[in-house]
């Protein structure tokens, strides 16, 4: 356990529109009407960035020891009336926060909090950790937001979007088949898993509907890296028992493509769960968004899911190009070796990822996914 944070006169940034008080207008309107009072003009004016038209404010707050994610500042908020939860899901500006005696609360945001400058899309996301004042049984007002310790983000129109909070594994579900296995995306989420010091377990479903022998190359290599693979089946029951196994007393998101079978899976876990799912569609094989938003589960033998809805593109959060390599496990060991030390490994001479490519130390497939990813980065599509 860290040390217990410390109360103390912060001074942080607001977002642009945000404002103590508005600007006077009609000035010039005001002197024509009004008689001159040459005691109540202001004899000089300081211009500096400490006015009331300044977007930073001084708040009481805390800081917590070692790294967080989340809000560079937590409010200090003394009420006797104060109760903690976690938020179970978000719906637009309405949060639902299951507090710690297992009540439910409907919770609005306050809107200091909103104001908060921050690169993230929503200033609470399912997971959080959050201080509420209830307005009445079912109802509250989320006035604290606690640091988040483990967090799955992706960028979206040029912002950081955090899916989910305070988690510690999270599940990559792909599918054998409808829609069609895509490895590529299983490696996107595992250099997420890298950069955010997630455990990564990868479920491949519906294994019924293909032979199991087709998968064991790509299970191979995974395994070679010491991912943990599990095939599965939500339809026939299949290694289901494995898989709880897996999260049972753990934090863990549950991510990947639209219509992989997420939402059965959890419902195979927990029996009485009953989430909405939906079968692909028959055209194309795509997968349909029936889950909308990320929403926490608490499972009856222990733990924690975080289900997220279907994810078809997933362009990560805070990485540029030359990052890459340090988060693939079979590259990371001979970027060292490479003749120039801003080797790219693309197309550079004695470079020794290429050669370990080609010497088959390296799965050219892994290499194909570091290579195209880098490409993304670096061109900035």
């Amino acid at each position: 356990m860290g040390k217990k944070p410390r109360r103390q006169k912060l001074r942080t940034e607001f977002k642009k529109r945000h404002q103590g008080r508005r600007r006077h207008h009609d000035v010039t309107r005001e002197y024509q009407q009004d008689a001159l009072d040459e005691e109540a003009l202001v004899s000089h004016e300081r211009l500096t960035g400490k006015g009331e038209l300044t977007r930073h404010r001084t708040i009481i707050g805390e800081v917590a020891d070692g790294e967080t994610d989340g809000l560079q500042v937590q409010f200090s908020v003394d009420d006797p009336n104060l109760l903690h939860g976690r938020v179970l899901r978000v719906h637009g500006l309405e949060c639902v926060v299951r507090s710690e005696d297992g009540r439910e609360f409907r919770c609005a945001v306050r809107r200091l909090l909103k104001s908060l400058a921050t690169d993230q899309r929503h200033v609470v996301v399912a997971g959080d950790w959050v201080a509420f004042l209830p307005v009445n049984e079912q109802q509250g007002l989320i006035v604290s937001i606690g640091p988040r310790q483990g967090t799955l983000s992706r960028m979206s129109k040029g912002r950081r979007h955090v899916l989910v909070s305070n988690v510690d594994q999270i599940i990559i579900v792909a599918s054998a088949a409808q829609p069609e296995l895509k490895l590529h995306l299983i490696d996107r989420f595992l250099v997420s898993a890298e950069q955010f010091r997630l455990e990564p377990l990868v479920v491949i479903n519906k294994i019924d509907l293909v032979d199991a022998a087709e998968l064991l190359p790509a299970i191979g290599v995974y395994a070679q890296l010491g991912y943990h693979v599990l095939l599965t089946s939500a339809e026939r029951g299949w290694a289901i028992d494995d898989l709880r196994e897996r999260v049972a007393g753990r934090h863990s998101v549950v991510t990947g493509q639209s219509g992989v079978g997420k939402s059965s899976l959890l419902n195979a876990l927990e029996p009485g769960l009953h989430l909405r799912v939906a079968p692909v569609s028959s055209d194309n094989w795509k997968g349909k968004h029936t889950t909308t938003t990320a929403e926490l589960i608490p499972m009856g033998f222990g733990g924690y899911l975080i289900d997220t809805p279907g994810i078809r593109q997933f362009e990560l959060w805070d990485v540029v190009a030359e990052e890459v390599a340090g988060l693939f496990r079979d590259i990371r060991p001979y970027v060292n070796f490479c003749r120039f030390p801003d080797c790219t490994h693309l197309h550079e001479v004695d470079c020794a990822v290429r050669e370990a490519v080609a010497d088959g130390r390296i799965d050219p497939r892994r290499y194909d996914s570091y290579a195209h990813l880098v490409e993304e980065l670096s061109t900035g599509q």
